[in-house]
């Protein structure tokens, strides 16, 4: 099995956070985004992940050494591709063609879920969706009785269908979506100037192609600073309880479960909880904390805040308030 993450984005809407670190190594509850999909996508396999194929910008060596190390965890050979032109879907994939043999997952780096179904094969392949209350905002698929995808619907005016893709979807015979692709790039069918990934699919579909529907439990999202805040949220609930790094030094301080506290963190005559994650290094001194992602080396003094995200090497003091702080910036 080998599996297929485009993450060449720019990330404009989680700014200022992604001008440093792109999107998907973002950290929270303990990982970063990309690590947490890897992990949610190896859950629904029953065969083991041979490969992992990054699809990038230019986001430097050291992203590089970190994605071919995430790939190690899982025991996958990690390669990087190159996405130069924001093309589309089915252009970023294509970026992977060198190793699109066999069976792959194609997973968005935008998008963490939680599923408790494995991969099947009686179709040729299946896509992520979840039950939504406004299709009209989605992609969607219309189903038969036995969920085997009629259609594909962007974005549908009128209501077809409440079953949104998440992004993640599962194929049987990587050679035949590789061929499917390099075909509409051929032929230059594009839609606002990029190649779709749901042109490909449509055309599979019209071909004879059987795509099974499979529903998540939990689709969180991690678009902008708010989202990404309510998912830390979502999974420090799923993972319960506290993680406090035997590496951290907590004086005169309460802890409200759930919350993440990485190596060397400081904490001192503070409140902090529930739902906030502290990375590696953070400092914080008589302060009230709740449900934020404080990065790592952050100083939080005499503050009260909620609801959000603080850069790396960022330093508030004496502040009362709701922050989307970039990294190295000082608020006092």
């Amino acid at each position: 099995m080998k599996i297929i993450i485009p993450m060449a984005g720019m990330g404009k809407r989680m700014r200022p956070h992604t001008l440093t670190t792109p999107k998907p190594l973002i950290p929270i509850a303990g990982k970063p985004i990309v690590e947490h999909l890897v992990k949610e996508v190896a859950t629904t396999l029953t065969e083991p992940i041979e490969v992992i194929a990054f699809v990038i910008g230019n986001f430097g060596e050291k992203v590089e050494k970190q994605l071919l190390n995430i790939a190690k965890k899982f025991g996958a050979e990690g390669k990087i591709f190159y996405q130069d032109e924001a093309l589309g879907t089915a252009h970023a994939i294509f970026c992977a063609q060198e190793i699109m043999t066999g069976k792959i997952v194609v997973a968005f780096a935008d998008t963490l879920f939680k599923a408790n179904f494995n991969i099947k094969n009686n179709s040729d392949g299946s896509i992520w969706v979840k039950q939504v209350d406004n299709p009209s905002a989605f992609g969607v698929v219309k189903v038969d009785k036995d969920n085997i995808i009629q259609e594909f619907i962007e974005k549908p005016k009128s209501f077809v269908s409440d079953l949104a893709i998440i992004g993640i979807y599962y194929f049987k015979d990587g050679e035949k979506l590789k061929t499917e692709i390099d075909e509409l790039i051929q032929a230059r069918k594009m839609v606002n100037g990029e190649y779709q990934l749901t042109d490909v699919l449509q055309s599979l579909t019209k071909k004879g192609s059987r795509f099974s529907a499979v529903q998540v439990d939990d689709w969180f999202d991690c678009g902008n600073k708010n989202a990404t805040v309510s998912t830390n949220l979502n999974l420090l609930k799923i993972q319960g309880g506290n993680f406090i790094s035997s590496k951290s030094k907590v004086k005169n301080a309460v802890i409200i479960p759930p919350c993440y506290i990485a190596d060397d963190v400081e904490i001192n005559n503070a409140v902090v909880g529930p739902f906030v994650s502290l990375e590696k290094g953070a400092v914080i001194h008589s302060s009230i904390i709740r449900n934020s992602i404080i990065q790592r080396f952050a100083i939080l003094e005499n503050t009260n805040i909620t609801n959000s995200m603080i850069g790396a090497y960022a330093q508030i003091k004496g502040k009362l308030d709701e922050f989307s702080l970039s990294d190295y910036s000082v608020i006092e």
